[in-house]
């Protein structure tokens, strides 16, 4: 009789060990792959979002027509910027790892970029160039677009972002 050899506080412990160590691994493999964040910085103000619903591909491209919808979607999380600030983006490591881009009413960037934050002039963000007469027009609104990039065949993943031009 073994269970005789075993005092009952002894056992007792030992089975509530045994207990949370497989409640421990049951949650664990209950769980998903935590998604990668971006933030946007202006001032003091910051705000950090998860990818935009319908435009994560989950570590593979996003297809033509899903990058179509996801470059025409607007919304996400709202920040202020005032004249003369500075907008920071960041992303998470596991972002600059693969490359990202923003886009903001046109390209921002012209390359991707391995880094994990970058900063814009809130003036660069909020021009809008007209294509006819070549002259700068500024916006009260855009909506900022972080695009993680997969090897450089195209988006993986997009984050929205509404700026608005403080007054």
């Amino acid at each position: 009789m073994t269970a005789a050899l075993i005092s009952w506080g002894k056992g007792r412990r030992a089975a509530a060990a045994i207990g949370a160590v497989s409640l421990g691994l049951i949650t664990l493999s209950a769980c998903e792959k935590p998604t990668a964040l971006a933030t946007v910085t202006a001032g003091t103000t910051t705000v950090t979002a998860e990818a935009t619903p319908g435009c994560d591909g989950d570590g593979k491209v996003l297809d033509k027509k899903t990058i179509e919808t996801c470059v025409t979607k607007k919304g996400g999380e709202t920040i202020t910027v005032r004249p003369g600030e500075k907008v920071r983006v960041g992303v998470d490591p596991s972002v600059a790892k693969s490359g990202w881009i923003v886009i903001g009413g046109g390209p921002v960037m012209r390359e991707a970029s391995k880094e994990t934050y970058r900063s814009f002039d809130a003036e660069t963000l909020f021009a809008k160039q007209d294509p006819q007469t070549g002259q700068t027009t500024y916006v009260k609104e855009i909506t900022l677009q972080v695009a993680e990039m997969g090897a450089g065949e195209g988006p993986t993943t997009m984050w929205h972002f509404t700026l608005k031009q403080k007054d």
